[in-house]
């Protein structure tokens, strides 16, 4: 997941002061939570340019995650992490599995890209728009509807309705103007040219590739997990976690997007302001985070040699006993830490509590060290 090449201006002694005031501002025993339990449009856009930093580059266009295995981590997470928190993550759609099964208050996306939040209000937009699960994913990747779908319908058999289904230009075109006016109509958000640009960029993929899309579809010879294989993925007891994986679940995340409680944001985990800043809020309301997500992050900073700026901003997040952090890793960690064997494409926990300490007591050297903090 990308979060490891920025290109922006350091934060400005203003950010940097106010920051500081507001984290001193909150007592250490945090009081009880007053995360609200909606955002008008005005405190969720207020948020989405406040907390961000500027536009960054990653290597991929990260269209949906890769992560063939999450279905494996959610049991263990939903029985350890208590309903209520907040949630962090990175990256586009897995956010939302995350949502449905732990019930935060509210999340945050941190992701260096700003293509990634438009993605993300493309989204937004989608759970407001759509009637259910199978006009969503009509809407989604821009396919007729099939006539038999039930709201109630296996996700198995809805994927495979939608499999056969051929792309309508016409239903892209009216969904596209559908989304503009939602976001810039309706809730009033200046999306500027190179946003409407990214926006139409991002939806063009869903309706090129539909639900084979891939991680990286164009000009690869990579296999990546299509999105119907992740959507229907299931655990080793015949369960489903993906957020389309049924109404209940659909209808949770729709209910966030709706009282505008996903909030997207531009940053880089090791940059200046945007972690520091969802942390100074969420501490603000008395809150905690129940659950970080950061993907294969940490192996990208790790290379860049920036680990120990994402630890220290991870330092300053009002963070519980036993909280987790859900990360991933890929080929190349396997490679390198042979002796570990770590997991692959299949997210795993770790403490963040353990981790600071050994990010703390110079222990934590390399992405090795990740997977031994890992379980």
């Amino acid at each position: 997941m990308p979060n490891s090449v920025r290109h922006a201006p350091p934060a400005s002694r203003a950010i940097s002061v106010l920051l500081s005031l507001l984290v001193l501002a909150v007592p250490t025993g945090l009081a009880q939570s007053t995360i609200p339990s909606q955002l008008d449009d005005r405190e969720f856009w207020n948020l989405v340019t406040s907390l961000s930093e500027d536009d960054g580059a990653f290597e991929d266009e990260n269209y949906l995650s890769n992560e063939l295995g999450y279905e494996r981590t959610m049991q263990r997470l939903q029985e350890s992490v208590p309903p209520g928190g907040v949630f962090v993550g990175v990256g586009p759609e897995q956010n939302f599995h995350y949502a449905a099964a732990l019930r935060p208050a509210m999340v945050f996306v941190i992701d260096i890209r700003r293509q990634n939040a438009i993605e993300h209000l493309m989204y937004k937009a989608l759970f407001e728009l759509a009637e259910d699960r199978a006009d969503f994913l009509s809407r989604l990747f821009s396919r007729p509807q099939p006539s038999a779908l039930t709201a109630d319908a296996d996700i198995g058999a809805l994927f495979a309705s939608f499999a056969t289904i051929a792309s309508d230009r016409g239903l892209f075109d009216r969904t596209l103007a559908s989304i503009e006016d939602a976001l810039m109509n309706r809730h009033h958000w200046p999306l500027d040219t190179p946003d409407r640009t990214a926006l139409r960029k991002v939806f063009s993929a869903f309706y090129d590739a539909g639900p084979s899309i891939m991680y990286v579809f164009r000009a690869t010879t990579q296999t990546h997990p299509t999105y119907a294989q992740m959507m229907t993925a299931r655990d080793q007891a015949g369960r489903t976690w993906s957020f389309l994986g049924s109404r209940d679940a659909f209808e949770r995340v729709r209910d966030m997007e709706r009282r505008n409680l996903i909030v997207p944001v531009v940053g880089d985990f090791a940059g200046p302001k945007a972690m520091k800043a969802v942390g100074a809020y969420v501490r603000s309301h008395g809150a905690r985070i129940g659950a970080f997500y950061a993907s294969n992050v940490e192996t990208y900073l790790f290379s860049a040699g920036t680990s120990k700026r994402f630890y220290d901003n991870l330092q300053t997040l009002p963070i519980p006993d036993r909280a987790p952090i859900i990360r991933a890793f890929f080929a190349a960690v396997a490679r390198d830490c042979t002796a570990q064997r770590p997991t692959i494409r299949t997210p795993v926990i770790g403490d963040i509590r353990a981790l600071l300490d050994a990010h703390g007591s110079g222990a934590l050297k390399s992405t090795c060290d990740l997977v031994t903090l890992s379980r």
